[in-house]
């Protein structure tokens, strides 16, 4: 383990034989409970070759916790998509209906974008 050279690519040598070298750890974000969640639900239709995905964005959490929305969210509209980033895309236009699943999951803060 001390040999991980990989994770210390932009460290500049020091001459200091005392120097140990030390790495940021990343604060694990905590999962808002739904009530408290900001969440956007928008269209989108760049990059997408002309088809309209919904985007669900706002969510504040983990990763774990963003796909298992974005994958009930899937389920219960029949759809496929995706969720990763801190967004869910869901395929179609199907913003009215996400955000009523989501206001009847508890995301009472969930409001239709654009």
């Amino acid at each position: 383990m001390e040999n991980d050279w990989k994770k210390r690519l932009g460290v500049v040598y020091s001459t200091n034989p005392d120097f140990q070298y030390t790495e940021a750890s990343e604060a694990v974000q905590e999962t808002l409970p739904p009530e408290r969640q900001k969440l956007i639900v928008g269209i989108d239709r760049r990059n997408r070759g002309g088809k309209q995905v919904t985007l669900v964005s706002g969510f504040v959490g983990t990763d774990e916790d963003l796909r298992e929305l974005g994958r009930s969210l899937k389920v219960k509209c029949g759809v496929g998509g995706s969720a990763k980033d801190g967004e869910i895309t869901i395929q179609g236009d199907l913003r009215d209906k996400v955000v009523a699943l989501l206001q009847a999951m508890g995301y009472t803060r969930a409001k239709r974008g654009n």
